[in-house]
């Protein structure tokens, strides 16, 4: 615990999502924490940003991480017991592609290895159950996980934090954090507003950012446009019920992700997955947040036909920004072993679904317990 001379036992510096929900699982514990944020809550500026983000346990980008997102989803159930809001919609999740593709064979190793519940489509009933889904190439398939479906980012992080506060938390927002000072009995977390806030341990979970502070991680920043598409004329089979959360892999590899129009709304969020193939890698202090069509040109190019009759041009598009790590996994535990310091990066844009389980093993590593879910392959120090 603290001495007297510290603010805190822990100050945890990035409040967007993982930070927010590592913040609530350390004072729902009794830590004296303090969470910092440089903007305010719930904004444009980091990853945790767009209104809807895909849940799936199938997780095809590493094996180790379907436990974590069944942990996940029982926390978020937690998060809305402790917050009294929704902030996850089992509406199904669907992936789609070539059955030895990168998708879907990910998801079926990961149904297979975790013994997960799964419905595989063949290609006449995928296209009858997803009819917004069309130019489907010979043999592709659909993995449906009705588990999975909807979570809101925006709304996570508010209510993360305001659960947080509720235990005791103190929260600085608008507040950049300038350097961390490592001291023998801690960690000095100086701002900008020129408070320094000493406390035992510092978790560092500032997404985009997290280099700048704790510069021997190799993260580098990816300028990510969010596109939402509006129908020229309304249509069933533009429903969230009949166009559910999705991924689908196209001919060329290249990947397409969305969702159909929520209930009470007129737009369609699609995107297009990076892959190492798209988005340009950026400064985070210098990244050009204006969108034009060259953000959009090539997801366009897909959707006519993929997905027609959601016209050429979005109706709406921002630039987002994440952090990517040179083997496309997370960065979780203590750099050169130091009880000093947490961090918790590198989301590579599949992080958010983990966000609830991601804080509760910062807390648990934070606090010198042994995680409930083991996750090794995010050592920071693999690299």
């Amino acid at each position: 615990m603290s001495g007297s001379s510290q603010d805190a036992d822990i100050v945890v510096v990035g409040l967007g999502a993982w930070g927010a929900c590592a913040l609530w699982q350390l004072a729902r514990r009794g830590a004296r924490v303090i969470g910092v944020e440089r903007y305010g809550l719930a904004g444009p500026h980091g990853s945790s940003y767009g209104e809807s983000r895909m849940f799936r346990t199938a997780c095809l980008e590493h094996p180790g991480l379907v436990p974590l997102a069944q942990r996940s989803r029982h926390l978020w159930q937690e998060l809305e017991r402790d917050s009294g809001a929704h902030l996850l919609d089992a509406t199904g999740a669907m992936l789609i592609g070539p059955p030895d593709g990168r998708i879907v064979g990910g998801a079926l190793r990961a149904a297979k290895e975790h013994g997960l519940d799964i419905e595989v489509l063949e290609e006449r009933e995928l296209r009858r159950r997803a009819p917004a889904h069309d130019g489907l190439a010979p043999g592709d398939i659909g993995v449906v996980e009705p588990a999975g479906g909807l979570t809101l980012p925006e709304m996570t992080i508010r209510a993360a934090v305001g659960a947080a506060r509720s235990a005791g938390a103190e929260v600085l927002t608008e507040t950049r954090v300038v350097a961390l000072e490592f001291t023998g009995s801690g960690v000095a977390v100086h701002t900008a507003t020129g408070r320094v806030l000493r406390a035992g341990q510092a978790v560092v979970t500032a997404g985009p950012w997290l280099s700048q502070l704790v510069p021997s991680l190799p993260l580098e920043v990816v300028r990510m446009p969010t596109t939402w598409f509006t129908p020229a004329r309304p249509h069933g089979r533009f429903t969230l019920r009949r166009l559910p959360v999705f991924m689908r892999e196209l001919d060329g590899g290249d990947v397409i992700w969305g969702h159909g129009v929520l209930p009470g709304g007129t737009e369609l969020k699609l995107g297009l997955e990076d892959g190492g193939r798209h988005f340009a890698t950026v400064d985070i202090e210098s990244v050009d947040r204006s969108v034009s069509p060259a953000d959009w040109s090539v997801l366009a190019k897909h959707l006519a036909g993929a997905v027609p009759g959601v016209g050429e041009a979005p109706t709406r598009a921002v630039a987002n920004v994440y952090a990517r790590t040179p083997d496309g996994q997370f960065v979780i535990g203590r750099p050169g072993r130091d009880a000093r310091l947490l961090v918790a990066g590198g989301c590579n844009s599949h992080g958010f679904k983990h966000s609830t389980g991601i804080g509760e093993v910062v807390a648990d590593l934070a606090l010198g317990k042994e995680p409930a879910v083991p996750l090794g392959f995010t050592d920071p120090d693999r690299f």
